[in-house]
């Protein structure tokens, strides 16, 4: 990674941040762009060569979620049940939790209590849905038209949105692996 990438991924970081920290206290309608590029120490002119709107500050930080998760399908021991490669692939989300509980609690809430946000979410969910589908497909030497990889895709995160709601309506005090394991056990019964 070169300087100008690492810079360029500072003043993002720093945005996202000041974002964050700004609607810890107020109302994500209420928060402008104005006042994060001010929080962040930068200008609004700045805001816009790395951010096309405010949603995007706090949705960036999804971006390699999907090519995270994919990774982790494909790493996964062949013979494998798809709900059990499904489960251990989500072990990402225990791990983001887990390394920064308050600051990932924070967001998990915002993006799934803000409906502009939560739309973005969605939008992302279903690239990830799509893709982990079709690589669950070719794991399972599933055909294109086969809807097992597509309905088990789904089913998988029916139980992580379940399991992250619960876990925000607990102020993060239930572990979010034992949450994940409840609801994919209800969503996957044997």
């Amino acid at each position: 990674m070169n300087l100008a990438h690492r810079k360029r991924q500072l003043v993002r970081d720093e945005l996202a941040e000041a974002a964050l920290k700004l609607l810890a206290i107020q109302d994500f309608e209420d928060t402008t762009i104005d006042q994060i590029a001010a929080a962040a120490g930068v200008s609004r002119r700045t805001f816009f060569r790395y951010f096309q709107s405010k949603e995007d500050v706090i949705v960036e930080s999804l971006a390699t979620v999907g090519e995270e998760l994919r990774a982790a399908l494909e790493a996964r021991p062949t013979g494998e049940r798809p709900a059990t490669v499904l489960r251990q692939t989500f072990c990402l989300f225990e791990q983001a939790c887990a390394e920064i509980p308050e600051k990932t609690l924070r967001l998990t809430r915002l993006i799934l209590h803000t409906p502009a946000l939560n739309a973005r979410y969605l939008e992302r969910q279903a690239e990830w849905k799509a893709a982990l589908a079709e690589t669950l497909a070719l794991r399972e030497k599933a055909s294109r038209h086969d809807l097992q990889p597509v309905v088990a895709v789904g089913v998988a995160f029916a139980a992580l949105d379940a399991a992250l709601g619960a876990w925000v309506a607990g102020d993060g005090k239930r572990d979010i692996a034992d949450l994940l394991d409840e609801t994919f056990t209800l969503a996957f019964p044997r």
